[in-house]
């Protein structure tokens, strides 16, 4: 429940407009290879940490091969980076997103509260829409309100997890308002740049059973926390685009 509590946070503190299109079929989300290298956060991301976790992952942009990236180092901590924006599905379904992991927890369960880490996340968070939320679900996400504040109505967290099965939607262990989604699984890729891409539209209708309102922010998470082991993980460029695209090269742009 953290994750979701502290982003819902972060996001209300933020001032959040419309994401304006760089051209008519994308929207640049992260664009870290603009960036320059360095110890600090990229251009309009913030710092995600939660109170009760003092030891905090590390985020820097580093130049590797050929391009700038973010990169994640995490010892038994957790926090990440998150960037307010508001994305409308029905005009922009596809993510898309390059990760590089160093190694997988070993002791990872995405069905456990003290299993709860992945090397690599990426993390989507949703506005409250009262015209598309049932309203059994709208009673609960009321309720949550009361005890913890502004929270988003639903979260997908985009995950490469040591052993879950691939492509399985599962709810997070502290939240069922926050779903995994498992897109990569063991150890195939690892220490490689991969590119991902999601129907982000067609993945919280299958999670949620439900139309997706608007996006209200996007994070990337490398934690280790709960299973006390360490992480390195890389972030290369998401983006939003109308369509899917054929990505012949996994290591490379789309």
């Amino acid at each position: 429940m953290y994750v979701i509590l502290a982003i819902g946070l972060a996001l209300a503190m933020a001032t959040t407009g419309p994401l304006q299109a760089q051209s008519p079929s994308v929207l640049e989300v992260g664009k870290f290879s603009a960036e320059s290298e360095g110890p600090r956060l990229p251009t309009g991301w913030k710092p995600l940490t939660f109170k009760k976790i003092e030891r905090h992952t590390t985020y820097a942009l580093v130049n590797d091969g050929d391009r700038v990236v973010v990169k994640a180092v995490s010892k038994a901590a957790a926090s990440g980076i998150v960037k307010p924006v508001r994305i409308d599905l029905k005009d922009h379904p596809i993510v898309q997103w390059r990760w590089k992991v160093e190694s997988l927890l070993r002791t990872s369960n995405v069905t456990r509260k003290d299993g709860d880490d992945y090397p690599a996340r990426l993390y989507i968070t949703f506005e409250y829409d009262s015209d598309k939320v049932s309203f059994s679900k709208q009673a609960k996400y009321q309720a949550g309100r009361l005890l913890f504040g502004d929270i988003p109505i639903g979260a997908l967290n985009y995950i490469w997890d040591t052993k879950a099965p691939l492509g399985a939607i599962l709810d997070n262990a502290y939240t069922d308002f926050a779903k995994m989604i498992v897109v990569r699984s063991g150890g195939a890729g690892v220490g490689t740049w991969v590119v991902e891409q999601r129907n982000v539209y067609e993945d919280y209708k299958k999670a949620f059973g439900e139309e997706p309102p608007l996006i209200s922010g996007v994070a990337i998470m490398t934690d280790t926390d709960n299973t006390k082991e360490s992480a390195t993980a890389y972030y290369g460029d998401i983006l939003f685009k109308k369509e899917a695209s054929v990505c012949p090269h996994p290591s490379g742009p789309c």
